[in-house]
């Protein structure tokens, strides 16, 4: 049912769109102009999980959504452009009907904030919604927490209104939590921990600083908190609230501890200590799991390399987790099968090891939230590089006493 929806949405948006531009906004502004915040719940898919914000515009000729979150999957190279930070989304407007249908056929409840607006405010916003529809305008940048659904009709609200507004507080974050981009993310992903431990690996320290009342509106859900008790000069911003469809929670059931990231890696830490203890009894590295765990490591890190120094995402950089989670880890899987290399990877394990401890220290110096599941990864790390170290030296050293003990014994003769 929710597939079927969607794929009629997708056609009628793109009929919508081959319109000459502008087709809903170019209606004549009059006196029964009424504009209005239309806030979707939270909907299944990831990229659902803060809700969503479209503006409702309507008067006696026309009613329409304006809606600023619109992508295509199926673009060329849609998902390295994604990753690299130039993902383009696009403004378009369709009959609101057809708006609140689509988000009905999926369950979830759409919220419409009726905003108190003077005439010259309501030609403001329409003025501005205009010149966004057009082809040559429509087409933005988009950034997943300054620039999106919900930051782009605030701001035009907030033009309209000659920077009047005043916004109430946020929601709160999780308990004992300060309110940043990071800590708002987890609140509406706690059934979600495996994409949170994502956005934690990839994301860095830049969405962990204290947010003002505007970046703090980037999630639709806390617009709507924020927009219900906000003023404009004197005045209550927000005249009425409707319930156009009411819906249900669709977000997915809490994921079972036992197949949250935590765990999983706490289950991965105690099979490598015993690996670790097997290996310290007989003496050898078991380097099938070292092969294993560091090049999962290494390619986690060139991912995060990608991340940091070639996407444009402003959040990935900095991000502490590169000094343990790096392209270098894969020499670990390429040399560990080399007895001759065995020198040069005890002084990368050193360093390693090093590189690891400082990240721990470092992280909450620099200001940089960390997932919990980090800490028995990085324990994994710490105990192959010092077992490694340990047993290498140690074989180095009885192959060193054995062939003096087999010279002595030969001079002898």
């Amino acid at each position: 049912m929710r597939t079927l929806a969607t794929k009629i949405f997708m056609l009628v948006a793109a009929m919508l769109f081959a319109l000459p531009p502008c087709a809903f906004a170019a209606q004549p502004l009059d006196s029964t102009t009424v504009v209005s915040v239309l806030v979707c719940d939270p909907g299944r898919d990831i990229y659902e999980l803060e809700g969503h914000a479209a503006l409702r515009i309507r008067n006696s000729a026309t009613d329409y959504a304006v809606n600023w979150g619109l992508f295509d999957f199926e673009a060329p190279n849609f998902v390295y452009r994604f990753v690299k930070g130039e993902t383009d989304y696009m403004a378009g407007a369709i009959p609101t009907p057809m708006f609140v249908d689509y988000y009905r056929a999926q369950g979830r409840k759409v919220t419409e904030l009726v905003l108190d607006l003077t005439p010259e405010e309501c030609a403001r916003i329409v003025d501005a919604v205009n010149i966004n529809l057009q082809p040559q305008n429509r087409t933005s940048r988009y950034n997943y927490v300054k620039d999106n659904c919900s930051t782009r009709p605030l701001a035009i609200i907030e033009k309209s209104l000659a920077d009047t507004l005043t916004l109430a507080p946020a929601p709160a974050t999780l308990t004992g939590q300060p309110a940043t981009f990071r800590n708002t993310m987890r609140r509406h992903h706690a059934n979600y921990p495996w994409y949170q431990f994502g956005i934690d690996l990839a994301l860095g320290s830049g969405i962990d600083y204290p947010l003002n009342p505007r970046e703090a509106a980037f999630a639709p859900t806390a617009l709507l908190t924020m927009l219900e008790g906000a003023t404009a000069g004197n005045r209550r911003l927000v005249s009425d609230i409707n319930v156009m469809t009411p819906g249900e929670s669709v977000i997915a059931p809490p994921t079972p501890w036992y197949l949250t990231p935590l765990c999983v890696f706490c289950v991965l830490f105690a099979l490598c200590t015993l690996i670790t203890l097997a290996d310290l009894s007989r003496r050898k590295v078991t380097r099938w799991f070292d092969a294993v765990l560091f090049s999962a490591f290494g390619i986690t890190g060139c991912i995060l390399a990608f991340l940091v120094f070639v996407s444009s995402h402003e959040a990935t950089s900095p991000n502490w987790l590169l000094l343990w989670l790096n392209p270098l880890c894969l020499l670990v899987p390429v040399c560990i099968w080399f007895r001759r290399a065995s020198g040069f990877l005890i002084c990368y394990q050193f360093v390693n090891f090093a590189a690891v401890i400082a990240a721990i220290i470092l992280m909450p110096i620099m200001n940089q939230s960390f997932n919990w599941a980090f800490i028995p990864l990085a324990a994994c790390d710490i105990m192959r590089s010092l077992s490694y170290i340990h047993i290498t030296r140690c074989e180095r050293k009885r192959k060193n006493l054995y062939r003096i003990r087999y010279s002595g014994s030969f001079s002898s003769r």
